[in-house]
């Protein structure tokens, strides 16, 4: 159901050693939002996001997932991932295994889904993409841009709940930066619910209907893309942005 809530951070900080890097963060996702978070480096962007995939386990407050604590569950971590998938800037595939077997494996291994049922979504999904001509290539013969855009497939292939973008863009150089978007703004109009780290601005501006500012590990401002983008209500957002349109 649209609208649904699927996400909700509840007071959450994270701590390394002396150094807060995310303090007092609570927002909420919605079925199908696709909600942006910028603001500069080391603003506590991937920190975030990489709390809500349970890759960081939070000093102190909560995640809940359809109203479930998951923070406090020890175990259940791969099952949770299954629902709540992410997109690395760094790709994180498996540099032995062919483009079609990424996208199997964690169907097949997590899912326990049956070989022919995993390549057949696998198919799929590089499809949806536009890899399918390239399963039977290792990682190594693939552009940047190739890769993430199967990283994207991998992750698809699990159906999962929502996808969690951590930087997708950053390391790419900039003519393949645009192959990645163009396939998750295609995402977008489909529905799919999507956490979006990013410095792309008009890809938030544009595809997102939540827009998330932060600033030394706390969210100094969200809201609409309209808002954020043409009346922020902080200085440090107005500042942050008037960087990036002068850059």
């Amino acid at each position: 159901m649209i609208g649904e809530e699927i996400i909700r951070i509840d007071h959450l900080s994270k701590t390394f050693g002396t150094n807060s890097v995310l303090k007092d963060i609570h927002f909420s996702v919605n079925k199908g939002d696709v909600a942006c978070i910028i603001g500069a480096s080391g603003s506590g962007k991937s920190t975030l996001i990489r709390c809500i995939n349970r890759l960081e386990v939070p000093t102190t407050g909560n995640i809940y997932f359809h109203g479930e604590d998951i923070t406090s569950q020890k175990g259940g971590v791969a099952d949770y991932r299954a629902k709540v998938g992410m997109v690395f800037q760094s790709f994180n595939l498996f540099n032995n295994m062919t483009v079609l077997e990424n996208c199997m494996a964690g169907q097949t291994i997590v899912k326990k889904i049956p070989k022919e049922e995993a390549k057949q979504n696998a198919f799929f999904y590089l499809e949806k993409v536009g890899m399918l001509p390239y399963i039977k290539a290792k990682p190594k013969q693939l552009s940047g841009g190739q890769k993430q855009r199967v990283a994207i497939a991998r992750a698809l292939a699990m159906e999962p709940e929502v996808l969690l973008f951590d930087e997708p863009t950053s390391a790419l150089d900039p003519q393949m930066v645009g192959e990645v978007l163009t396939v998750m703004r295609k995402l977008a109009e489909e529905g799919l619910t999507m956490i979006v780290v990013t410095h792309e601005m008009a890809f938030a501006r544009d595809v997102s209907n939540r827009v998330i500012y932060m600033a030394n590990g706390v969210i100094e401002e969200e809201g609409s893309p309209s808002q954020i983008f043409e009346n922020p209500r902080r200085a440090s957002t107005k500042e942050f942005l008037d960087r990036f349109i002068q850059g």
